[in-house]
């Protein structure tokens, strides 16, 4: 694994006789340099560019340390980026460099479709564990681009959400505007960066002419039976008066305010993703993404084979009545060791279960059950809760009466919304028989151990304690998969049950009680309350611009203000109608932009289907780990139906998913304060008391063996910790201010050294100056020494001349490294094979403009402003972007001299 700190023996400052260059280079005072490096030839190129004084920039670095600043020293610039960069993004954009041609592409040409998963703009900004996923992409289409692919490679905005709407709330501001504003500052500085984005694909999910294709592929979903409205609890807030996401209720209560949420049901749209489910499971086998993403998804689906199984509810003398609890198990073989059922708070069968003794305490423990998520209700460390309904069952195996529980550890939308619980065998079941002095009856033995009774036995063995002649049925002594087959083939025969397939998969809530969203292009009838889709041809149903878009305070969605939009008339038969006031989620408009992008301007479809024939699939998609199940498992379930409608010619939108690890923070070193507010050493965190916390400057710590300790007092030792970046730990790195202090391509070719792409990594100020250094000797090596005013002269240093067998066989090592690593996304080991080569060229005395220019096309996917600038004073008029990247190819006089001879297809 390589790191930043494996850097420094590339970036070793050699001594005068190899002909290297001294560093740092001198600011603004200094009146003269000797060049340390033989200048042989100048070869002037077309930029008539003269670099002035290189000067320095001034870095300071915000520690959280009681509010102050730490100032850093000056840092002189290793060569003349603050030029070079500006430079060329104004080419690449005046000349529309990177954009792919629309209609009249090359079709016979191969395709390398590479995107990024596209931003929400929120107003922070980007942070620098953003480019890290953007700069992997970028080498990869730039690398591409030069092998002579068509390459799609475009950017846009996921634009529509709940933080722009809080703003928006608190600040009066309308979202649109806030929104707007947000999405000019990220392209601002994703161009800063050099990517190399076709900018006139540019989408935003926010626009009329984007949403009125998500409305349209809802019109599908309703058409197909795929849209559906149900009565769904949500989390509401009485004294906020509003609907809350999830994200916004933290134990029970309001992120905003600490109100109490409860859950209450309401109308919501749903779409019946379940309905794909084995079509989502079986297809995943057949995708070039991390195992641990596809086996995040089976478990999210999880499909499992069992049994629903019926229990017949006995009335206070023990007589059967006439209501039927059906439970769904996935061990039906355990069904003799059922000792009680649970059903779940939100159960339809609940109120007619409860007795007259039981109402008061039911009723409290319901209510608890509202304020509860899903989540925190099902949380395996939390202790399990419920209350006797005052009512029992009769199992059907063995004609016992067993009790009737609730507890909200069971859930009404999974399975039936009621268990039969087998306490010897299952743990959770176990916990709760024992908390409540439930009876525990073992039915399943191990095959070679002997039983632990302290505990429930979840695994597979031999049958016991099972057999009624009186049903029919006897298990005893079969294995655990020949007792469930045979307990299923008996409930069938006598009507107790039936084989099940089931699923944790829920349908998709697709509603959200907001203002900032698609609308929802469907109207109700007035007089007969009928559910009417618009027509195709009234699309897009545009979001109406209001003045007021906080929460009604009544439950009805902000959109119901807009009065004279919600009246409206059906367009056939002119009846009045009322419009949908819910909008979608955030999720729609990111469920299938990877279509638009194809064709952007496309008036008449979604998209062109000879242009989705010839970039469907996306290549390669690069995002966080976070959106590994709800965003892919969404646009993978909207891809699969636009497939079986014909609009797209692939069962999958992404072929190959990478998930970048994530960036964080500068080490930050802490120590604990005792009572007496003397420092102390944190030598666990179990010491590290978050009021007690203190942040030690970084230039106050020391290494002391494997510990890191107070240069003052080192007996006090020091814990050191690097955090995921954010505002409240003021370990925010902002890359504008990277690229201003060391340029784009020094943080583009950073992240990428740091480590592997799919590792997390801790972001390091002396790293990047390492790899500012390293493009520093790049440049003197190939443009020479400044000049005694600091600037330089125009051209390079290259001679025209032949390479000898040496230089050649370290240049095709290097290309076939850097190529290898491209490949294998490997990205910082091909850096480190490009360092070594500069190493070696350090050592020429003369560097022969072939093996140069076969360097700077090896440079240019990483940092390619750099190597624009290089490849403009080596004499070409045109852009590197597509000029054939180096290959090597074995030639037999070199081969047996044990050299690689280059096939350079270098043009000018």
């Amino acid at each position: 694994m390589l790191h930043a700190h494996h850097l420094q023996p590339y970036l070793l400052f050699l001594s005068p006789h190899s002909h290297t260059v001294s560093f740092p280079f001198p600011s603004r005072t200094t009146t003269s340099l000797s060049p340390r490096f033989p200048v042989t030839s100048i070869r002037r190129g077309s930029s008539s560019l003269r670099f002035r004084n290189l000067g320095s920039a001034s870095i300071s670095n915000s520690v959280a340390n009681g509010g102050t600043e730490h100032q850093k020293q000056p840092v002189t610039r290793a060569y003349p980026f603050h030029e070079i960069e500006p430079k060329w993004q104004r080419f690449w954009e005046h000349n529309s460099t990177f954009r792919t041609p629309d209609d009249d592409i090359d079709t016979t040409k191969p395709k390398y479709y590479v995107l990024d998963m596209f931003p929400y703009p929120s107003g922070a900004g980007l942070h620098v564990g953003h480019p890290l996923g953007y700069t992997a992409t970028d080498i990869l289409a730039r690398y591409k681009r030069m092998q002579g692919y068509n390459v799609l490679h475009p950017m846009g905005w996921d634009a529509f959400g709940l933080p722009a709407e809080q703003y928006a709330i608190e600040t009066g501001t309308h979202p649109k505007l806030t929104t707007v504003r947000n999405i000019n500052r990220f392209r601002t500085q994703l161009k800063s960066l050099g990517f190399s984005y076709d900018w006139d694909r540019e989408i935003s999910t926010i626009e009329p002419d984007y949403y009125k294709w998500t409305q349209w592929i809802f019109l599908q979903l309703l058409k197909r039976g795929l849209a559906y409205q149900a009565e769904v609890p949500v989390n509401w807030c009485p004294a906020l008066g509003t609907v809350l996401a999830n994200e916004e209720v933290i134990d029970g209560v309001s992120e905003r305010g600490g109100h109490p949420v409860i859950r209450k049901p309401m109308r919501q749209w749903m779409l019946k993703i379940t309905a794909y489910a084995d079509r989502l499971l079986e297809d995943l086998d057949d995708l070039d993404w991390p195992e641990s993403v596809k086996e995040m998804q089976r478990n999210w689906i999880g499909r499992s084979e069992g049994a629903e199984m019926e229990f017949c509810v006995l009335d206070s003398d023990g007589k059967d009545r006439d209501i039927k609890i059906i439970v769904y198990t996935t061990r039906p073989e355990t069904i003799f060791g059922a000792t009680y059922l649970v059903v779940a708070p939100e159960h339809p069968l609940l109120p007619s279960l409860v007795s007259i003794a039981q109402s008061k305490h039911v009723e409290d423990y319901v209510d608890l059950a509202t304020r509860k998520s899903d989540l925190e209700r099902t949380e395996l460390q939390k202790e399990k809760t419920g209350v006797f309904t005052g009512c029992y069952a009769k199992n059907p195996a063995n004609g016992e009466a067993i009790p009737i529980w609730v507890a909200d550890y069971v859930l009404g939308g999974y399975g039936t919304g009621a268990i039969m619980a087998v306490p010897a065998h299952d743990s959770r079941d176990y916990d709760f028989a024992q908390k409540y002095d439930v009876p525990i009856c073992w039915v399943v033995t191990p095959d070679s151990k002997s039983l632990d009774s302290g505990k429930a036995f979840n695994g597979e063995g031999i049958i016991v304690n099972s057999s009624n002649t009186l049903v029919g049925l006897d298990i005893n002594g079969l294995s655990s998969k020949e007792a469930a087959l045979t307990v299923i083939e008996w409930a069938e025969e006598s009507g107790k049950g039936k084989r099940k397939v089931n699923y944790k998969l829920r349908d998709w809530l697709f509603a959200r009680q907001r203002y900032w969203g698609e609308p929802i292009p469907v109207i109700f009838m007035d007089d007969s309350g009928e559910t009417v889709p618009l027509y195709e041809t009234e699309l897009p149903l545009i979001l109406p611009e209001l003045d007021d878009f906080s929460p009604t305070g009544t439950g009805e969605p902000p959109l119901s203000k807009a009065v004279s939009w919600v009246k409206t008339a059906d367009s056939l038969s002119g009846r009045p109608a009322t419009r949908e006031t819910n909008t979608m989620p955030q999720w729609a408009g990111s469920c299938w932009y990877y279509l638009r992008f194809m064709d952007p301007h496309n008036s008449k479809e979604l998209v062109g289907k000879a242009k989705e024939r010839y970039w469907g699939p996306v290549d390669v998609y690069v995002g966080g780990a976070e959106h590994a199940v709800l965003h892919l498992l969404y646009a993978r379930f909207w891809h699969k139906v636009l497939f079986d409608i014909g609009v797209v010619s692939t069962k999958e939108p992404f072929q190959c998913v990478i998930n970048q690890g994530i960036i964080l923070g500068e080490v930050q070193y802490m120590a604990c304060r005792d009572q007496d507010g003397n420092l102390m050493s944190a030598d666990s965190t179990d010491l590290l008391n978050e009021r007690k916390l203190e942040i030690i400057p970084a230039e106050k710590v020391m290494k002391s063996g494997d510990s890191f300790v107070l240069k003052e007092n080192p007996n006090i030792r020091l814990h050191a910790r690097a955090h995921k970046m954010s505002k409240s730990r003021g370990n925010v790195v902002n890359p504008d201010d990277v690229v201003s202090e060391y340029g784009a391509d020094s943080l583009r070719l950073y992240e990428m050294f740091m480590g592997p792409l799919r590792d997390s990594k801790t972001w390091s100020t002396s790293g990047i100056e390492g790899v500012h250094r390293f493009l520093g000797r790049t440049w003197r090596l190939i443009v020479g020494s400044p000049l005694s005013d600091g600037t330089f002269k125009d051209g390079t240093v290259s001679v025209d001349e032949e390479p000898t067998l040496e230089q050649l066989r370290c240049l095709h090592k290097c290309i076939a490294k850097v190529t290898e690593e491209i490949e294998g996304t490997r990205f910082n080991t091909g850096i480190s094979a490009m360092m070594e080569f500069l190493n070696a060229a350090y050592k020429w005395d003369k560097h022969p403009r072939s093996v140069i220019e076969a360097f700077v096309l090896l440079l240019s996917p990483y940092a390619p402003h750099l190597a624009e600038e290089l490849w403009s004073r080596l004499g070409h008029r045109k852009s590197l972007a597509y000029v054939p990247f180096p290959k090597v190819t074995r030639s037999r006089p070199f081969m047996q001299r044990g050299y690689i001879h280059p096939c350079l297809e270098v043009g000018s």
